[in-house]
């Protein structure tokens, strides 16, 4: 319970990763908004899951491209547990997987712009109480794809890339108030979001991996975990694969 009297928002957390971190945190002690845009239901099923073990936690609906909602969750869940101590940005931005010179403009654009305003927008609403209470850490989600390129994920490179130099940006600016910012990159996480990978690309995936096998989505959320707590507390701008060793910075 080592989060116990703090408060966390994870955005996209009705389900994979987000749900997951939202879950891990809520069982050592914070109490947590669920952030989800669509998916009320599974929104829902998570704050009843932490609920009914015992801890608290919030569905809160926005569309994190959007500063007004946002400025909206940020305010419900102030109002219900107090100042958010911990930002996890993680709402996933949809893409096509298509190759560069087939890509339309407009759907790269829509990534781009969309990843980069979800976590500007969010920590701008969190990070002024952070640093004024000196305290605070910020956890942004990329993908090991930021660094290490796929076939037909340009627009999600470009985006995950840029993510990551906006919290290297960050961690040096909050530095100095006692705020920490943090990245975290997956690899291949068997979530709903990779449900339609083949299932030879996975498993090709796993036997190239040190450890033999796929993420989970608590595999990521144990890192998210790490960097939320004190034990973290002199680690910022840092960029944290969780690949099983496949991906080594």
């Amino acid at each position: 319970m080592h989060l116990a009297g703090q408060v966390a928002l994870v955005t996209g957390a009705s389900r994979g990763i987000g749900a997951a971190a939202a879950m891990l945190l809520a069982e050592h002690g914070a109490a947590v908004g669920v952030n989800y845009f669509q998916s009320e239901d599974a929104a829902r099923a998570v704050v009843a899951k932490v609920e009914a073990a015992g801890g608290k936690a919030l569905a809160v609906k926005a569309d994190v491209r959007q500063p007004d909602q946002v400025e909206a969750m940020v305010r419900q869940t102030v109002d219900a547990f107090g100042p958010v101590d911990v930002l996890v940005v993680n709402a996933a931005i949809g893409f096509p997987v298509v190759p560069f010179l087939e890509y339309p403009w407009e759907a790269f654009e829509a990534k781009l712009v969309g990843e980069i305003k979800s976590a500007f927008h969010c920590c701008r609403a969190v990070a002024p109480s952070m640093v004024e209470r000196r305290k605070g850490s910020i956890i942004c989600v990329s993908s090991g794809l930021s660094r290490h390129p796929g076939w037909g994920f340009s627009a999600h490179s470009t985006a995950k890339s840029g993510l990551d130099a906006f919290a290297k940006s960050l961690a040096l600016e909050l530095g100095p108030h006692n705020v920490r910012v943090n990245v975290v990159a997956p690899g291949l996480t068997l979530t709903d979001a990779t449900a339609r990978v083949p299932e030879e690309h996975k498993a090709a995936m796993a036997a190239q991996t040190p450890m033999r096998r796929n993420g989970l989505a608590d595999d990521v959320a144990g890192a998210i975990l790490f960097y939320a707590g004190d034990e973290s507390r002199f680690v910022s701008g840092s960029y944290l694969p969780v690949s099983g060793g496949i991906q080594m910075p």
